[in-house]
């Protein structure tokens, strides 16, 4: 047993992102969630000062997350994951509130994006595997009153994603083409993740 009383076999998310957890769910990974609470603010905007790359970041602070938590459970596996939005060289939160969502969409309209996405797998603090993956997808042209209509009926959901949007749902109306895998879209590039799983015996081979 690990120390917070995990199996040995259990896969642990240090995340809190209900995206993430459902992608690995839905595909049948009976993973538990325990979010890093990393501060990906001030991390993020010292790696930009640095000139890192969105990708770069992302692979820094999945790793620290998977570390933070994987410190704590012993020999399960853990997961870390996170996800950049770089335009033209600006990297994108998720916005605290509506105002911010529709400020953000203004600034991404008409315009192409790339979604950076690292995931890494630790087990007793040490690196197991990690991987990285980004999407490019151009938006529309957006006037204020489409994205006013957008965010009313998209609702808060979209404040839980940089961006302001999920693909899965209304957000598939913003775009008129995206290059990528849908899954790394989503946060997660889960087929990679689900073979790394199968390797270290999680999953049925």
């Amino acid at each position: 047993m690990s120390e917070n009383g995990a199996p040995e076999d259990a896969v642990i998310l240090a995340s809190a992102s209900p995206a993430r957890r459902d992608l690995l769910r839905n595909a049948g990974v009976h993973v538990q969630v325990e979010p890093a609470h990393i501060d990906e603010d001030q991390v993020k905007t010292a790696l930009h000062a640095d000139s890192a790359s969105a990708l770069q970041a992302a692979e820094t602070l999945a790793e620290l997350k998977a570390a933070r938590i994987s410190a704590k459970v012993g020999p399960a596996l853990v997961i870390g994951a996170d996800q950049i939005l770089d335009c033209e060289g600006r990297w994108f939160n998720k916005p605290a509130d509506r105002a911010m969502a529709a400020a953000h969409l203004r600034a991404l309209s008409g315009k192409r994006h790339t979604l950076a996405t690292s995931v890494c797998v630790m087990r007793g603090g040490t690196r197991l595997w990690h991987h990285n993956e980004a999407a490019h997808l151009t938006m529309r042209p957006l006037d204020d009153d489409f994205i006013a209509g957008y965010l009313a009926a998209a609702g808060d959901d979209v404040l839980s994603t940089v961006g302001a949007y999920r693909l899965e749902s209304l957000g598939a109306q913003l775009f008129t083409h995206i290059e990528g895998d849908f899954f790394t879209i989503l946060g997660l590039p889960l087929l990679p993740v689900l073979e790394n799983l199968r390797a270290h015996g999680v999953l049925p081979t």
